[in-house]
């Protein structure tokens, strides 16, 4: 269990940045290409499910570490852009 608020909030971005990859260049294809919709199916649910535990951790982090409300914005903000959690985890 990472014990650090901002330990959380890495691992819950990198975690919604890894499904909505896995949802926009796995399973999309597969249900468009190879007409296999259980894939969205699946993959949009967990990725659903992560995408609310992330905002909660976001909430968590912006009471808890008292940052700037920009950071909590663009942290939602990058969480709907492929690869844009990895890049606000770099900085």
């Amino acid at each position: 269990m990472i014990k650090n608020t901002f330990g959380q909030l890495r691992i819950a971005g990198i975690l919604d940045g890894i499904s909505l990859v896995v949802l926009l260049f796995i399973a999309m294809p597969l249900k468009y290409w190879m007409d296999i919709p259980i894939a969205v199916a699946i993959a949009g649910s967990v990725h659903g499910f992560i995408f609310l535990t992330y905002v909660l951790v976001i909430l968590y982090a912006q009471i808890r570490l008292r940052w700037n409300i920009i950071w909590s914005i663009l942290a939602l903000v990058v969480a709907f852009i492929p690869f844009g959690n990895f890049a606000y985890d770099w900085q």
